[in-house]
């Protein structure tokens, strides 16, 4: 028997009908209907009405004694009842493909309720049982016992879980960053026989700092030679990995777990942040032969409705310039959604960094490929209020995710690079493109063609400081010369106002 997702959990109503209602509430779409002529007329009154709310049906049932509507593949699909799948069918495939949001009830619980995985968190729940063990211990430098001891807990990895919950959780790609780089320092320990994160001295994390400098090899461990090493890490990446241990370090010390910090001062990067300039995005040129080729008739009427999803995700990345993640359906916060506040007046809300919601405005640029492909989905042009669905579908109607938003993307990207004349340097910058760089362009559409104050720019792109937002500015030199010339001129050669 399944489980709704809501909380605390319950079960599905016991009857397929009940099941079937239930979920059409939950997804915020319908999901099955049998329809008969009697019951249209009963539901609409006259003839008249229902062929304006339902042609299709109706059009089924004068050649058809029953016509069946049913939810398949991210679209509502109508044919004959004689063609249509049972409502047990289109039960159990729903439960199948939302099977993260209604889970299958466990009649009996876990006999170890506390396991070490459940104990150390999500993260590290998905390490291998060697890294577990390799965590589950604690170094001269922790304090388990003592009664300055906030966290209340004994070993490295109940700890570790502590961190990652507090500073981690804001988003997926937060929290797999994290994991990352605190993956990279356990290999480098485990390999030099190092270890456990509370035993390292400031010389351990020292050496560990020239390491990524020399190249410390995949945090997985594979690398070259004797020993996991391999090419010298970016700057960029060298100052990730080095903030990641210092704030671990540091909520640790804070936190009582560890009674010194050996990380203090390891890390250089909120200077490397303030740092920041953007340098990744594609020229207005690309940019509109991008555009153009989304324009483009649809040739195949089979593929259409992957097409037009294809465009509609191409769109909200250009026209929005969300982050990759804050597109990606969460069945836990209801985002992203759309809301339409007027014909073509429609506003994407999404669920940013810092955990904020953030409501951006859609150009009608937007607005009319995003409405295709919700009119080739059988949805309503306008998006209703509090529409409670994935924004996004996939092939198996499952809400597309990460990987898959990015693959849309770059199929468009190396599209327009097939379709240009042989241009290498053109076709290179177009395939090593990716969705971020879309944001890039929004932003600097927004500070520096249009001179967007910094204050609205940095709301509609959710940035924590208006200075990463300026960077876009401190990108255009040509239009800070501009600037400078206009307010140091000889008086005499300004023009009349």
């Amino acid at each position: 028997m399944g489980r709704t997702a809501t909380v605390p959990p319950r079960h599905l109503p016991p009857t397929v009908e009940g099941a079937l209602a239930y979920l059409a509430a939950a997804l915020g779409h319908p999901v099955y209907a049998h329809w008969t002529l009697a019951g249209v007329k009963l539901r609409y009154g006259s003839l008249a009405e229902a062929k304006a709310a339902q042609p299709t049906v109706l059009k089924l049932l004068l050649a058809h004694d029953a016509a069946v509507e049913y939810w398949e593949r991210g679209r509502l699909r109508t044919v004959s009842a004689e063609e249509a799948p049972g409502p047990e069918t289109v039960l159990t495939r729903l439960l199948h493909t939302h099977r993260r949001r209604f889970q299958q009830y466990a009649t009996q619980p876990p006999a170890n309720p506390v396991s070490t995985s459940a104990a150390v968190g999500p993260w590290l729940a998905t390490q291998d049982a060697r890294t577990l063990a390799w965590l589950t211990r604690a170094g001269r430098f922790a304090q388990p016992e003592a009664l300055t001891n906030t966290l209340g807990v004994r070993d490295d990895g109940q700890a570790l879980a502590h961190f990652l919950r507090d500073r981690a959780t804001r988003s997926a790609h937060t929290l797999r960053a994290y994991g990352t780089e605190l993956r990279r320092l356990i290999t480098w320990c485990d390999t030099h026989g190092h270890g456990p994160l509370s035993d390292l001295t400031r010389q351990h994390l020292l050496a560990y700092r020239h390491a990524l400098q020399q190249g410390v090899g995949s945090p997985d461990g594979r690398g070259e030679g004797p020993t996991p090493r391999g090419r010298p890490l970016a700057e960029a990446t060298r100052t990730r990995a080095l903030a990641v241990v210092a704030s671990c370090y540091r909520f640790w010390y804070d936190t009582g777990y560890l009674h010194a910090n050996p990380a203090a001062g390891l890390s250089a990067g909120s200077r490397a942040r303030a740092a920041f300039t953007p340098t990744r995005w594609l020229p207005p040129t690309l940019l509109a032969a991008c555009d153009a080729w989304c324009a483009t008739p649809i040739a195949d009427e089979v593929d259409a409705l992957a097409t037009l999803r294809r465009r509609a995700i191409w769109a909200l990345f250009r026209y929005a310039g969300v982050r990759l993640a804050e597109l990606a359906w969460s069945a836990d916060t209801g985002l992203p959604r759309l809301e339409a506040e007027a014909p073509a007046r429609w506003t994407l809300y999404v669920h940013g960094k810092g955990d904020k919601r953030r409501a951006i405005p859609l150009p009608s640029a937007c607005v009319t490929m995003v409405r295709a492909y919700r009119l080739a989905r059988g949805l309503p042009a306008e998006p209703p209020a509090h529409e409670s669905q994935p924004l996004i579908h996939g092939n198996k109607a499952e809400a597309l995710q990460t990987a898959g938003l990015y693959r849309e993307v770059k199929s468009i990207l190396d599209a327009v690079a097939d379709s240009l004349p042989g241009n290498d340097a053109t076709q290179t910058l177009l395939r090593k493109a990716s969705p971020h760089w879309l944001r890039h362009a929004y932003a600097r559409t927004l500070v520096v063609d249009h001179q967007v104050p910094l204050s609205a720019a940095q709301a509609l792109l959710g940035h924590a400081s208006v200075q990463t937002t300026a960077a876009y500015a401190r990108t255009d030199l040509s239009q800070l010369r501009e600037f400078v010339e206009q307010t140091f001129a000889d008086p005499r050669q300004r023009p009349e106002p």
